[in-house]
């Protein structure tokens, strides 16, 4: 067999075959609801177990079985199988000691991109007129970063514009995803769920987690450990802002063929 005779190759060709081969295939509808269901889940589980969301765990629970089995919908369910047999208070203590006193798993995006800059300032900006653009508000008080939010938005607007702000984010939530890992913590399968939604961690992702977990975001506060694991937040250090109450429990199941979607 003769060989094939070489080619030559623009760079921008080049570019857009390599594109081509790391896009993801055109998702089926069973895979649309699916991907819709598991985010809207992903959003109410990363949400403050108050009394409402514990009452409402049977329906939590049982959702993911209409997931097909997939690496997520493995991830999903051993959480939930954690999160049925925590009494209340325990669940709520344990979320308390993972989301607010560790600065390294915040559910607040931005923060790993910029710190308490300016530069957040704007980005909260940009991404609170970005839901105002798709038609959807947010509701509750929340600031736009929080993942529940982010999630939701995600679920309500689809892949592409919809999950956009999770794929800029992918090194904040590999980095919570790792300090949830090294912490023993439950909740780590519910960000190991939500990345395999997201395009693969490149080299450089890796790098950039690596030193963001060395040093910390943007203009952090000089002081031993910028992200000390299991310690509380030190006095003048980024804290989140109040919890906003948790909005009614949506219904989770995708709707029948006879109904408006």
């Amino acid at each position: 067999m003769s060989a094939v005779p070489a080619i030559g190759v623009t760079p921008t060709v080049r570019t857009r075959l390599r594109a081509a081969v790391r896009r993801r295939p055109r998702l089926t509808h069973a895979e649309l609801l699916d991907r819709e269901l598991l985010l809207r889940l992903l959003s109410l589980l990363l949400q403050y177990p108050d009394a409402e969301l514990t009452a409402a765990r049977p329906t939590l629970i049982a959702a993911p079985r209409a997931l097909r089995p997939t690496a997520a919908a493995t991830e999903l369910a051993a959480f939930t199988d954690w999160f049925a047999g925590q009494e209340p208070q325990a669940l709520e203590r344990h979320y308390v000691e993972t989301f607010d006193l560790r600065r390294r798993s915040s559910l607040y995006l931005t923060y790993y991109l910029h710190g308490d800059t300016r530069r957040r300032g704007m980005a909260l900006l940009a991404l609170a007129q970005r839901y105002r653009a798709a038609g959807w508000e947010i509701g509750g008080g929340e600031l736009p970063d929080h993942l529940p939010v982010v999630l939701e938005f995600a679920a309500v607007s689809g892949p592409g514009p919809g999950e956009a702000p999770l794929r800029q984010h992918r090194r904040g939530l590999e980095l919570i995803h790792r300090a949830l890992a090294d912490a023993g913590s439950p909740y780590r399968h519910l960000l190991a769920a939500l990345l395999t939604l997201l395009p693969p961690a490149t080299a450089a992702d890796l790098a950039a987690v690596a030193a963001l977990a060395a040093g910390g975001p943007p203009d952090e506060a000089v002081g031993p450990a910028p992200y000390a694991d299991g310690g509380p937040v030190p006095p003048g250090a980024f804290t989140p802002p109040e919890r906003a109450p948790l909005a009614p429990v949506p219904p989770l199941l995708p709707p029948t063929s006879d109904g408006p979607r």
